[in-house]
Order: C-alpha cells, then structure tokens, then sequence
C-alpha cells in the first residue's frame, strides 16, 4: 500500500509560533467589583457557561505530571553546506585559527549541531518516549529532569514513520517519576489537552487547550492519525506529552503548522502502545504487509461501481507473488472490513494492517463485482523501504555527494524490490530526506527509487552519488525515479 506526496512534516515541523497571552485566566476570582457589576449579568449565563466560569485552577494536575516530563539534549554531526568550508565568514564564526583549507575541510566533518527537544517518562528505571526527529542521528543524548539532575540518554528504539522513539537512561537509576499513558480514543473533539515541554530552551512551559480535531492525516507519511490541539505547541515541544485532564498522556507533541497559531499535532496514545513494545525489544518496528495499491472510495464511484456502500478501500494494484496476490485479492476488490472492523478510507485499512504482527492471518471483507464475501490473508512483513532496521554505512565519496542535496541512498536489493514491487532491480534506493534541503524541494521522498539521472541509468547508489558529485552548482539534473507498485515520476533537482 503506497502513495507519494511531499511531506507534510518537513514544512512544518521547522515552523515557529508566535506566543500569545489569553484572555481569560482560568481559576482566578473576580474581584468584588467586578462580581457586583456583573450579577445581574451572571444570572442570565447558561449552565454550561457558568460551569466554564467556574473551572479550578490546573495547578494541581501540572505539579502531580511535570516531575515526569524532561529535556532531551541532542547532538549530531553537521554536515557544511557545500561552499561554506573555506568561507572566511563561516571561520570567522567557528575559528578557523588561521589553518589551511585542508584543515577546513577535515573539521567540516568534526562539527556537531545542538538540538533540544521534549520527553517524558514512563517506567521508573528510566525508558523515556519522544519523538523519532529528535534523536535521530544523535551522536549523544543528555536527559534533564525537572528536578535539575541529568543523564546520558541512548536510544533503544525508533519508528520513523509514526516519528516515535524509545530512548532509556544508561545511568542505573530507579523510583523516577512516571506518566503513563493513556486511551486516545476516548477523547472527543473539545475536551481539555494540557501540554509540557521545552519551547525554545524554556523548560516544564505549560500550555493549555482543547482537541480540535481527531485522525487528521497531514501527509507526514503512510500511517497518520494525529490529534489536532490548539494547545500551544513551538520548536522544542516535540516529543513532549499532551495530558488530559486525568494526568494521562494522550499523545505525543509532534508537528506544528507554519504561518499560524493553534494548530498543533500528538501522535495518538493508544498508536505508541502498539509500538512500545517492539521498539523496546527490537529496537524497530516489523508491520504487516499485503502487497496491493489502494485508494479511497467515493459517493461517485460506489454509484458507478454499483456498491450498496459508500466506504472502504479500493484495491488498485495487485502486486505480483505478494501475500495479496496469494490470497487470490484482485484488482477494483473494494474491502470494508477487517477482522470485522469497519474500514472508512484507505489510510486507516493502511494503519490497520501495519499494525498486525507478519504471519498473522486477517479476514478481509470485500466486494467483488457487486458480491460481498470475506477473504482470509495470511500477512507478509513489510519491505524496510526506509534502511531503519540496516542502517548502511555509505563510503566517504557517497556520502560527499549524497549529503549535498539531503540524501541518504541505499543499494536496492532483491527481496525489497520484490517485496516493494519495484519492476525494476537495480537502483539508488532514497532511505532519507533532509528536511529543508534540496531533494526536499524537489519532492524525493524516502522509498523512492531512482532509476535514471539526466536520461542515464542509475543501477546504484554509487552511481547517483558520482553523479550529483560531478554536477556544477546552479545546475538542475532531472531525475526518473520508480515508486512501489510500479509507478514512475520525474522530478528535477537543483544542485546548491
């Protein structure tokens, strides 16, 4: 199951909000005055208007969670843009003692970036959840309590494709403080959301709001379902917790939009609890996997399919000697259920099936031609289009040319290119784009496969890193890459 769009997150998750002070401050008593000249008033709220009024200060809920929530320092290694190595500005900046450009460029690869983010707690030895985006990559993690004591951080485990991740404390520790977390589906669109983290460096920053919205897929990647809050949520929030109003953690702080205020995104609770514990002993998480090309079914085409529904994923693909395809699925197959589960869009059959274990075997219900039945499925595992679970080193001249442009690129491998469906078996496999970067603006997305450049073949990463080594500053090289499925797109990168 697969569609490619550029990612949402890599525009927004950069973005800064501007702080605003509100109106109205919850649990504080008006003064006499202001009580006097407004009893007549008063008298004529509604009840639900009055009990809003009335709300208690929060003070209580923060001071039995904050102790919980911590910093995550990061460092990782920076990579200077191309051009910025012998720049006199640039060593001016970072001391360049007056050394050779030799020893400039030796040190380029001896420059670490600070980063910050959000955490909390969940077992008392130390296991900490945040987000994937803030300690990937990191080349040390240092954990701060609210307490003021900190730690070395490791990472156990990461999900990039929900931005979930496992690190724990590797000091011996115990009888810290907790959160645990709690049942994302019993939240309704305007309940309370409390969140705490680190916005820019400004530790245990409390903020609060409502849930505006539920399930809202922003085009970060296969599997959203993020809660929307207006809860304030700014750079170094993410990986922090969203709280209701009983303590528990409901999300996770992930992503923020660009150009606005209050629209803010928590991966969803009950999501990490399906995660956790193969983050913890794996380190990654193994999904399940049909194999088939999806997409949503409309109004329009149920009339034109002649469907008593209105509802469900649309199976457009098939791929060949996938589990699909050995359960006898066939193409404009339209499935509403699974396991009896009722299924509304294609995204949430994609979520449904990736969390199922490899092996496991599922009962889908479908319409084919117009005729209901059901259709077990033994499921396969997921191709690990993304390199998380191999995490190759790439050679120094790889890296030169990769780097960049923002790329990290991979060698395609059989089982993958079969797995994937890929008619192609030779190409530069996209594991990672960096936010921001030029690839990132062409719209190359990780799972991509590149397969031509400037109308040659690329049959490696070695190829395509020599290539976009070789090509002059300014210039644009046009790029013929291959989707999972089958699909195939142009994209044209400008070199920086």
């Amino acid at each position: 199951m697969s569609s490619f769009s550029p990612p949402f997150r890599r525009k927004i998750l950069g973005a800064v909000f501007v702080l605003a002070v509100p109106s109205m401050a919850l649990g504080q008593t008006p003064s006499p005055a202001a009580s006097s000249s407004s009893t007549g008033q008063n008298s004529n709220l509604q009840p639900a208007t009055a009990a809003a009024q009335a709300l208690p200060s929060l003070a209580p809920l923060v001071e039995s969670v904050k102790s919980a929530v911590v910093n995550v320092d990061v460092q990782t290694r920076a990579q200077l843009p191309s051009g910025l190595e012998d720049n006199p500005f640039f060593d001016r900046f970072f001391g360049n003692g007056g050394q050779g450009k030799g020893d400039s460029r030796r040190r380029e690869h001896e420059q670490l970036r600070q980063g910050a983010g959000s955490g909390f707690i969940i077992e008392p030895k130390g296991v900490i959840l945040t987000n994937n985006h803030v300690v990937e990559d990191a080349v040390s993690i240092t954990i701060r309590l609210d307490d003021g004591r900190t730690f070395t951080g490791e990472t156990v485990g990461r999900d990039p494709l929900t931005d979930v991740a496992v690190v724990k404390l590797k000091e011996k520790v115990d009888n810290l403080p907790t959160v645990k977390l709690g049942d994302s589906d019993a939240m309704r669109v305007g309940d309370w959301t409390l969140a705490i983290g680190n916005p820019f460096g400004l530790a245990s920053s409390v903020s609060l709001g409502i849930l505006s919205a539920r399930a809202r897929d922003i085009g970060a990647g296969p599997y959203d379902e993020f809660l929307q809050t207006d809860a304030a949520i700014n750079p170094g929030n993410s990986g922090g917790p969203l709280f209701n109003l009983r303590g528990e953690v409901i999300g996770i702080n992930t992503a923020i939009v660009g150009g606005g205020t209050g629209i803010g995104f928590a991966v969803p609770s009950n999501l990490i609890k399906a995660l956790v514990p193969q983050l913890e002993k794996e380190g990654t998480v193994t999904r399940g996997w049909l194999g088939v090309g999806i997409q949503d079914l409309t109004r329009d085409l149920s009339k034109a399919m002649d469907l008593p529904v209105t509802e469900g994923a649309i199976l457009t693909q098939v791929n060949p000697g996938s589990p699909a395809a050995k359960a006898g699925l066939k193409s404009d197959d339209v499935v509403v259920a699974l396991d009896g589960q009722k299924i509304g869009t294609s995204n949430q059959f994609t979520r449904m099936v990736a969390l199922k274990r490899p092996g496991s075997t599922v009962t889908l219900t479908l319409y084919r031609e117009g005729k209901k039945q059901d259709v077990k499925v033994a499921l396969g595992t997921r191709p690990d289009l993304e390199g998380v679970g191999k995490k190759k080193q790439e050679t120094g001249d790889e890296q030169e040319g990769s780097r960049r442009v923002g790329l990290s690129l991979d060698n395609l491998d059989p089982r993958t290119a079969q797995q994937a469906g890929f008619t192609e078996r030779q190409g530069a496999l996209i594991t990672d784009v960096v936010p921001g970067s030029p690839a990132d603006r062409a719209e190359l997305a990780a799972g991509m496969l590149v397969v031509e450049a400037n109308r040659k073949p690329i049959t490696s990463a070695k190829d395509l890193a020599a290539v976009i080594r070789g090509a002059a500053a300014g210039s644009t090289l046009l790029f013929r890459v291959a989707t999972p499925g089958g699909g195939r797109l142009l994209r044209a990168l400008k070199l920086p």
